[in-house]
């Protein structure tokens, strides 16, 4: 990592690489509500990573990163999410946990250590919670937009990704088996569709479970069928 940026740069190229994943700029009021600062304070970093090229940034038309903004946020968004599926496998942590220790060691771990823990977990592609882990170069793995709360009664799918930005929501999804990778069948929708009643596992292992479409929109599926 380039050393002059510094770990506040670090967080806005992060920050606005996230908020800009399914296209269009990224506006200021997205970026201080994400970051938990001023508008201000905003417009002002926002123009120091113009000058720096990492960002193209205009008044009123929001802003976009440089292929080196961009460049630089992957390598940040990879040191992160090695660090979270470090910190589950090799240290123990459970995954509602990981996240904020995470945010306080993706500035600070040299190059070296990136590879030596990529290559103790196997070079993964993703991390504990199913986001994709941007590779050495800089290619991210495919990953599902599609929320769970889209599957109509009698449909199975695959878990990929849950969203990790709660550590209570995490915490409530491991209690009941919501986690990457688990098989889930949706048995019923309530007519307003608030509620879903879903079977977790497969074959005598499943269990019925009822939760909210809250639940269901920060769930994501892969390999639907009927």
């Amino acid at each position: 990592m380039n050393a002059m940026l510094t770990q506040a740069i670090q967080d806005y190229l992060k920050a606005i690489y996230k908020l800009s994943e399914h296209g269009g700029a990224v506006t200021t009021n997205d970026l201080a509500k994400e970051l938990k600062v001023a508008p201000a304070s905003v417009t002002n970093m926002l123009k120091r990573l113009s000058e720096m090229n990492l960002a193209s940034y205009a008044s009123y038309k929001g802003v976009t990163l440089s292929e080196a903004g961009c460049k630089a946020a992957l390598e940040i968004i990879r040191h992160h999410r090695l660090l979270e599926l470090y910190l589950k496998e090799a240290l123990g942590y459970s995954w509602d946990k990981v996240h904020d220790e995470a945010e306080t060691l993706e500035h600070h771990i040299s190059e070296e250590f990136e590879d030596r823990i990529a290559a103790m977990l196997g070079d993964p592609h993703y991390d504990p919670h199913g986001d994709p882990i941007p590779s050495k170069n800089g290619t991210v793995p495919p990953t599902s937009t599609t929320p769970l709360a889209v599957l109509e009664p009698g449909m199975n799918a695959v878990i990929q990704r849950v969203s990790d930005a709660d550590p209570e929501f995490l915490r409530y999804c491991a209690s009941i088996g919501i986690i990457p990778q688990a098989s889930v069948q949706l048995i019923a929708k309530t007519p307003s569709s608030q509620t879903l009643t879903l079977r977790i596992g497969v074959e005598d292992n499943a269990q019925e479970y009822v939760i909210g479409t809250v639940v269901a929109e920060q769930v994501f599926i892969a390999r639907m069928t009927e």
